[in-house]
């Protein structure tokens, strides 16, 4: 099979209008498809609203119990929910999932860093064949970014990785997969406030001089880093950029070129 992996940030989802229009493009992709999605800023709001400050390092969030209460019933219920009911609306038929369903991805829980980041999961591996099953029933698996490590507990796990892992595995499995990270930029950029500086292909090479610039840093780097193990892994490309330019026939971003 052929098929595409889409991950979604939580800019688009935290706006009405952007979801509506990614997930009609969405819906318009041809073939087997898989979307992974994020929530943060939906996720924090709720925190807030509930009395729960949220706690970040290097944006990266801190999920003590609590904040794993709300970021499984924000992306594993809300969210995800209302993606799914808004597919079914669009003629794809779609089936809200986390990590742990099926065991399609486990983690650990995240340990040897300074910072104690609470029940945050790393990926330890994706398995593909529930994915896989789903895909030729004509069912678009939607994946929120929670996990477990089959001890029963939950971990909240950056949804790129995830992504990541899943296209790795389903590439693994012999099919032919394409990542494509969308966010509300045009791919990379030389300058970020400058659509038209967009790179077009990225190399490791080019990747390290950006890195050294400063030309890509914050949250760019583990995007990228992400997207660099994939395509050395078994995924057969992979972009990032705009969701109308990453959802057409013919993808416009920055496309990864991996060191094989």
């Amino acid at each position: 099979m052929k098929i595409s992996v889409i991950k979604v940030g939580g800019n688009i989802i935290n706006d009405e209008q952007a979801l509506a229009s990614f997930l009609d493009q969405f819906s318009a992709l041809e073939g087997p498809k898989v979307l992974v999605h994020g929530g943060g800023k939906l996720a924090t709001a709720m925190a807030k609203r509930l009395g729960i400050e949220p706690k970040m390092v290097d944006g990266r969030r801190v999920t003590d119990a609590d904040t794993l209460e709300v970021v499984t019933m924000v992306y594993g219920g809300l969210v995800n929910k209302n993606i799914v009911a808004k597919l079914q609306a669009k003629g794809t038929n779609a089936i809200g999932l986390t990590g742990a369903d099926a065991n399609i991805i486990e983690s650990d829980k995240r340990t040897g860093w300074e910072i104690d980041y609470g029940f945050v999961g790393d990926v330890r591996k994706a398995n593909a064949s529930p994915i896989i099953g789903l895909l030729e029933q004509g069912i678009t698996p939607v994946v929120a970014p929670l996990t477990h490590n089959g001890e029963g507990q939950l971990l909240n796990t950056n949804a790129d990785t995830m992504a990541q892992a899943t296209a790795v595995a389903l590439g693994q499995a012999g099919h032919e997969v394409s990542l494509r990270y969308c966010f509300e930029k045009a791919g990379v950029l030389l300058d970020i406030n400058d659509d038209n500086s967009l790179v077009p292909v990225l190399n490791p090479q080019k990747f390290e001089e950006f890195k050294a610039e400063g030309v890509v840093a914050d949250g760019m780097l583990p995007k990228l880093k992400n997207a660099f193990d994939a395509i050395d892994a078994s995924v057969t490309e992979v972009w990032l950029g705009k969701v109308e330019g990453l959802l057409s026939k013919e993808p416009v971003g920055t496309k990864i070129i991996g060191s094989r």
